[in-house]
């Protein structure tokens, strides 16, 4: 897996590496993402976290229930893309996930990234489903989504807390 790249013309997807610790401190510790995504992702994103993320990272054995990739611009990890497998009867489905740097939005990254790898992901671990939920009131994010060639499913209703407000999350899913 060491050498997988994923060539998305805008991006490479590739290992995280140790040496990416600095970058991801640099793109991460951002209010701004830490805002959109799961509360696991901490903020502020320090250089430990992200050792501690760099040591147990899912890339380096394919078969752990989470797999991640960076999203590398201009030679350094500027984001990342990944998954978390279902369990038990929801084994051949999966939770897609991914963030970038502020400095990159708007340039169609992240579309072509979750377009490269979602067939690549659901071939690699057999699913048949992947899913993205995101907050209703991250427009971007849904465009992100549709983009690359996911379908809102539906909308859960005050599914999710974050940052102490509680919220209506979309589900994008991309069956195979």
């Amino acid at each position: 897996m060491a050498d997988l790249v994923i060539d998305c013309a805008c991006c490479l997807l590739r290992p995280f590496r140790m040496e990416d610790a600095a970058s991801l401190v640099r793109h991460a510790n951002n209010p701004k993402i830490a805002a959109r995504v799961r509360d696991r992702f901490p903020h502020p994103y320090t250089l430990e976290n992200a050792r501690q993320f760099l040591a147990g990272v899912g890339h380096r054995n394919p078969d752990k229930q989470e797999f991640s990739l960076a999203i590398e611009v201009d030679g350094a990890a500027v984001g990342g893309i990944g998954i978390i497998r279902g369990i038990d009867i929801e084994r051949v489905s999966a939770e897609l996930g991914y963030w970038l740097g502020e400095e990159y939005w708007g340039r169609g990254i992240v579309s072509a990234a979750i377009r490269k790898f979602a067939p690549w992901v659901m071939e690699r671990y057999s699913l048949t489903r992947l899913h993205a939920d995101c907050f209703t009131d991250n427009p971007a994010s849904s465009r992100v989504l549709e983009k690359a060639g996911f379908t809102r499913e539906s909308t859960m209703r005050r599914a999710a807390i974050k940052l102490g407000e509680i919220k209506d999350m979309h589900v994008y899913v991309m069956l195979r």
